[in-house]
């Protein structure tokens, strides 16, 4: 094998390699939170009179949404959370997208659900989507860290290297999640060295 050769072999396995590392990273800080609803939601949730509770049947789905959840279907915001996460946890992401899709008809600001959103569309093979609902977040909330290190993540994985860059600079630099602002760290430490 002359040296040519063995030097895109080894970038190869590098590439596999952080691929690996950073997924592993990455579902960590996914997992690790719920997504977190709005004041505004959290306190319809609390207040039985607004809110007497999940109620279960065939409601709609968001507008928009191709992607129906199976079996019941509950119109608590709190209950619709801890299915997608589990969904998502399972490895379920076409079920996944579609209750965080139904979450944001309950809350169109929530900023940790299109994150998740996004993210989980990049799962599915839906990236270029996936980048889009993550800078639909951005653009509600510009400082939210997860969402910089979630968006620098794709860009990283679909070789967009200069928009990574960016946006883990970016997580490393706002909020104040040191896990978070270490993984930026640590995704910008193994992107390639700008040209």
């Amino acid at each position: 094998m002359n040296s040519r050769t063995r030097l895109w072999v080894a970038l190869a396995a590098f590439q596999v390699a952080f691929g690996l590392a950073v997924f592993a990273l990455t579902r960590h800080f996914y997992l690790a939170d719920r997504i977190p609803l709005n004041p505004g939601v959290a306190a319809i949730l609390e207040s039985p009179p607004t809110w007497p509770g999940p109620t279960v049947g065939s409601g709609p789905s968001s507008p928009g949404s191709t992607l129906a959840p199976p079996g019941p279907v509950t119109q608590d915001p709190a209950e619709i959370s801890r299915q997608a996460d589990e969904a998502f946890s399972a490895g379920q992401y076409d079920r996944a997208a579609a209750l965080y899709e139904r979450l944001l008809a309950f809350d169109p600001k929530n900023v940790g659900v299109y994150n998740n959103l996004g993210l989980t569309l990049h799962y599915l093979g839906r990236s270029a989507e996936a980048l889009q609902k993550l800078g639909e977040g951005l653009a509600i909330d510009p400082q939210d860290q997860r969402s910089w290190l979630t968006t620098g993540f794709v860009n990283s994985q679909l070789g967009n290297t200069e928009q990574a860059r960016t946006a883990l600079t970016k997580a490393a630099q706002t909020g104040t999640d040191e896990q978070i602002r270490e993984s930026a760290r640590q995704m910008l430490a193994g992107l390639p060295p700008a040209k």
